[in-house]
């Protein structure tokens, strides 16, 4: 995976590097269609291999391959930092929750050009979560359903893969690392702010921030906490600890205009350092006779939340909303399918500090990062912006 391969096109000079171009060529085939390789079982495929490299980074062969990637990826630039609820994010790019649900990679994230990572989906009890297969690909729509369920290691399991890491203590790591805590399935949702919080405590020395996760449509009951009530509950009891990080809440794409105002009334009032927009869809986005060769079911048939470019327009307008409703100082993190400079730009002058991707990372390749962050840079030249935060909420247009 870490091979660099290094060719000049001759007719315009450009260099065509070789992580994304060794991506496209490895996964490139895989990812054009739904059907073939099993989609859960490509990336945790690809993960296990990250987390081994992760461990063993400092080995001269891998530190070698990763300080390559690094070069290739990594776009370095005063005018991309920013200090957000006390963390020092180098570029507002980050990976969003769920690929690296164990934090098996956590050491390296930085190498391929994010300027922050959320681990996790993590719960205090493991659990295996739902039936497989759980993860589909959508090729044409450049999009995926799931319905993994929270399936994680628990944890007391993840506190011991980020401590054989060796990570440098939050802070002084050469990128934000945020944990993204979810409810366990066996526990009733009159229980959840004392599961949320054990975990929470286990975790919080290793945190540069926390995310309660109240919206995945994979967990029964889980949505519930995103009531005003509940959600008040939830963040009373994680104010009792003593040592806690910035807690944001993650919330849904399918609230109604009057419930994410709420989220925003509350993120304000309660303290809370942001709101993360949005978790996946319950909605198809008008694909709900969309046929699903591994099922032969509809999408509409199916269970699970809905991923990727499809979710764009929806995730734009609850970002919006919460900032309207929360006013400019609330952080929010735009996510839901950003796969382009162009669609970054946009949720950043819509009022997102920091932006979050993972279905479209997939599809694209991790190219995508540096495309994001090139485009960044020229809007910032072409507006007369001097950072990246002068763009947040700005309303000005791609240029």
């Amino acid at each position: 995976m870490f091979r660099r391969v290094v060719t000049m096109t001759e007719s315009s000079g450009s260099l065509d590097v070789a992580t994304g171009g060794f991506y496209n060529a490895l996964f490139g085939g895989l990812l054009s269609q739904d059907e073939g390789l099993d989609a859960e079982f490509l990336s945790q495929s690809v993960l296990a291999t990250l987390g081994i490299v992760s461990r063993h980074r400092d080995w001269p062969g891998f530190s070698i391959a990763l300080k390559a990637v690094a070069k290739d990826l990594q776009r370095r630039d005063p005018r991309l930092q920013q200090t957000l609820f006390g963390c020092s994010f180098s570029n507002p790019i980050g990976l969003a929750a769920g690929f690296d649900k164990n934090g098996v990679a956590a050491g390296i994230w930085d190498c391929f050009g994010f300027g922050f990572v959320e681990l996790g989906t993590v719960t205090w009890h493991s659990q295996k979560g739902n039936p497989k297969p759980r993860l589909f690909r959508l090729a044409a729509e450049q999009a995926a359903l799931n319905r993994m369920g929270f399936n994680n290691n628990g944890a007391l399991a993840m506190h011991r893969t980020l401590s054989r890491q060796a990570l440098p203590v939050p802070g002084r790591r050469p990128v934000v690392i945020g944990l993204n805590f979810g409810k366990s399935k066996v526990t009733s949702l009159e229980d959840a702010p004392d599961d949320y919080a054990m975990s929470l405590e286990n975790l919080a020395p290793l945190a540069d921030y926390a995310v309660i996760n109240v919206s995945s449509p994979n967990t029964p009951g889980l949505r519930d906490l995103q009531d005003e009530a509940q959600l008040r509950r939830l963040v009373s009891r994680l104010r009792e600890l003593q040592s806690c990080p910035p807690v944001l809440v993650k919330i849904a794409p399918d609230l109604d205009d009057e419930s994410v105002d709420g989220v925003g009334r509350l993120a304000y009032e309660e303290g809370l350092a942001g709101v993360i927009a949005v978790n996946t869809s319950l909605d198809r986005f008008g694909l709900e006779t969309r046929w699903l060769p591994q099922t032969g079911r509809t999408l509409g048939q199916e269970a699970g939340g809905l991923s990727g470019l499809p979710l764009r327009r929806r995730a734009l307008e609850v970002l919006r909303r919460l900032r309207a409703t929360a006013g400019p100082a609330l952080p929010l993190i735009g996510v839901g399918g950003i796969d382009s400079a162009e669609a970054a730009w946009e949720r950043i002058t819509a009022g997102a500090c920091l932006l979050q991707i993972y279905t479209g990372w997939i599809f694209k390749g991790p190219g995508l990062v540096p495309t994001i962050l090139e485009g960044l840079l020229s809007q910032l030249d072409l507006h007369g912006f001097d950072n990246i935060s002068d763009a947040v909420g700005s309303g000005v247009p791609w240029k």
